[in-house]
Protein backbone atom coordinates (compact mmCIF):
# COMPACT_ATOMS: atom_id res chain seq x y z
CA UNK A 1 0.00 0.00 0.00
CA UNK A 2 2.97 2.69 0.93
CA UNK A 3 4.48 1.85 -2.61
CA UNK A 4 0.77 2.65 -4.56
CA UNK A 5 0.34 6.19 -2.30
CA UNK A 6 4.33 7.04 -2.89
CA UNK A 7 3.63 6.05 -6.90
CA UNK A 8 0.49 8.29 -6.68
CA UNK A 9 2.19 11.12 -5.22
CA UNK A 10 5.18 10.93 -7.81
CA UNK A 11 2.35 11.09 -10.31
CA UNK A 12 0.10 13.19 -9.86
CA UNK A 13 3.72 15.86 -8.73
CA UNK A 14 4.41 15.08 -12.05
CA UNK A 15 0.88 15.82 -13.88
CA UNK A 16 1.15 19.14 -11.51
CA UNK A 17 4.37 20.25 -12.68
CA UNK A 18 3.52 19.99 -16.61
CA UNK A 19 0.50 21.61 -15.87
CA UNK A 20 2.07 24.84 -14.44
CA UNK A 21 4.51 24.64 -17.51
CA UNK A 22 1.83 23.95 -20.20
CA UNK A 23 0.47 27.18 -18.41
CA UNK A 24 3.95 29.10 -18.53
CA UNK A 25 3.98 28.29 -22.34
CA UNK A 26 0.48 29.02 -23.60
CA UNK A 27 0.59 32.65 -21.11
CA UNK A 28 3.39 33.94 -23.72
CA UNK A 29 1.52 32.70 -27.02
CA UNK A 30 -0.67 35.97 -27.45
CA UNK A 31 0.82 38.23 -30.06
CA UNK A 32 1.54 42.02 -28.52
CA UNK A 33 2.44 44.36 -30.99
CA UNK A 34 3.83 47.21 -29.04
CA UNK A 35 3.25 50.95 -30.50
CA UNK A 36 5.00 51.17 -33.53
CA UNK A 37 5.69 47.64 -34.38
CA UNK A 38 2.68 46.83 -36.43
CA UNK A 39 4.07 46.24 -39.62
CA UNK A 40 1.37 45.60 -41.79
CA UNK A 41 -0.47 47.97 -44.45
CA UNK A 42 -3.57 49.45 -42.52
CA UNK A 43 -6.85 50.46 -44.36
CA UNK A 44 -8.95 53.54 -42.52
CA UNK A 45 -11.93 51.46 -43.78
CA UNK A 46 -11.13 48.28 -43.37
CA UNK A 47 -8.71 48.37 -39.57
CA UNK A 48 -9.46 52.04 -38.23
CA UNK A 49 -12.94 52.24 -38.55
CA UNK A 50 -13.97 48.74 -37.17
CA UNK A 51 -11.75 49.74 -34.04
CA UNK A 52 -13.93 52.92 -33.70
CA UNK A 53 -16.77 51.02 -34.11
CA UNK A 54 -16.41 48.62 -31.55
CA UNK A 55 -14.81 51.25 -29.01
CA UNK A 56 -15.97 54.58 -29.79
CA UNK A 57 -18.74 55.47 -31.51
CA UNK A 58 -21.40 54.30 -29.67
CA UNK A 59 -24.60 55.97 -28.45
CA UNK A 60 -23.66 58.94 -26.04
CA UNK A 61 -20.13 58.79 -27.31
CA UNK A 62 -18.34 59.92 -30.41
CA UNK A 63 -20.95 60.08 -32.55
CA UNK A 64 -23.24 62.37 -34.36
CA UNK A 65 -24.57 64.92 -31.78
CA UNK A 66 -22.28 63.18 -29.35
CA UNK A 67 -18.73 63.89 -28.35
CA UNK A 68 -16.38 65.28 -30.37
CA UNK A 69 -14.42 63.91 -32.64
CA UNK A 70 -17.58 61.87 -34.41
CA UNK A 71 -16.32 58.72 -35.05
CA UNK A 72 -18.84 57.41 -37.23
CA UNK A 73 -17.54 55.74 -40.25
CA UNK A 74 -19.56 58.11 -42.57
CA UNK A 75 -17.72 61.40 -40.62
CA UNK A 76 -14.53 60.50 -38.77
CA UNK A 77 -11.64 60.76 -41.33
CA UNK A 78 -12.80 64.43 -41.66
CA UNK A 79 -13.37 64.98 -37.55
CA UNK A 80 -9.87 63.43 -37.43
CA UNK A 81 -7.94 65.08 -40.00
CA UNK A 82 -9.41 68.83 -39.94
CA UNK A 83 -9.21 69.63 -36.55
CA UNK A 84 -5.75 68.66 -36.02
CA UNK A 85 -6.60 65.11 -33.73
CA UNK A 86 -3.39 63.88 -36.26
CA UNK A 87 0.11 64.77 -36.71
CA UNK A 88 1.59 62.74 -39.70
CA UNK A 89 4.86 64.56 -38.97
CA UNK A 90 5.27 63.04 -35.65
CA UNK A 91 2.08 60.47 -35.10
CA UNK A 92 3.25 59.52 -31.79
CA UNK A 93 1.95 62.85 -30.44
CA UNK A 94 -1.31 62.69 -32.13
CA UNK A 95 -3.98 63.31 -29.60
CA UNK A 96 -6.12 60.07 -31.34
CA UNK A 97 -2.81 58.14 -30.23
CA UNK A 98 -2.10 59.40 -27.11
CA UNK A 99 -5.87 58.89 -26.09
CA UNK A 100 -5.89 55.61 -26.84
CA UNK A 101 -2.78 55.01 -25.10
CA UNK A 102 -3.85 57.00 -22.11
CA UNK A 103 -1.59 59.16 -21.98
CA UNK A 104 -3.87 62.03 -21.82
CA UNK A 105 -5.95 63.63 -18.43
CA UNK A 106 -8.73 61.54 -19.96
CA UNK A 107 -8.01 58.59 -21.99
CA UNK A 108 -10.02 57.10 -24.54
CA UNK A 109 -11.55 54.72 -24.66
CA UNK A 110 -12.36 55.63 -20.88
CA UNK A 111 -11.55 51.56 -20.21
CA UNK A 112 -8.44 51.81 -22.22
CA UNK A 113 -7.32 50.35 -25.46
CA UNK A 114 -5.82 47.38 -25.84
CA UNK A 115 -2.28 47.30 -27.29
CA UNK A 116 -3.21 45.58 -31.17
CA UNK A 117 -5.33 48.39 -31.72
CA UNK A 118 -2.97 51.45 -30.41
CA UNK A 119 -0.64 50.12 -32.99
CA UNK A 120 -2.98 49.51 -35.59
CA UNK A 121 -4.15 53.35 -35.26
CA UNK A 122 -0.14 54.20 -34.33
CA UNK A 123 0.57 52.60 -37.67
CA UNK A 124 -2.23 54.27 -39.71
CA UNK A 125 -1.03 57.63 -38.79
CA UNK A 126 2.66 56.87 -39.25
CA UNK A 127 1.72 55.57 -43.21
CA UNK A 128 0.61 58.89 -43.97
CA UNK A 129 -3.26 58.94 -42.41
CA UNK A 130 -4.51 57.83 -45.54
CA UNK A 131 -8.79 57.61 -46.67
CA UNK A 132 -7.95 54.27 -47.98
Amino acid sequence: MYVMKKSRFQMLTVMLAFTLFAGWGCYNDAVIYPAGDFTGEVSFTGDVIPIFNADCNTSGCHNPGGIKPDLSPANAYISLTTVGYINTGAPEESELYRWMKGLEAVPMPPSGSDALNTSIVLAWIQQGALEN
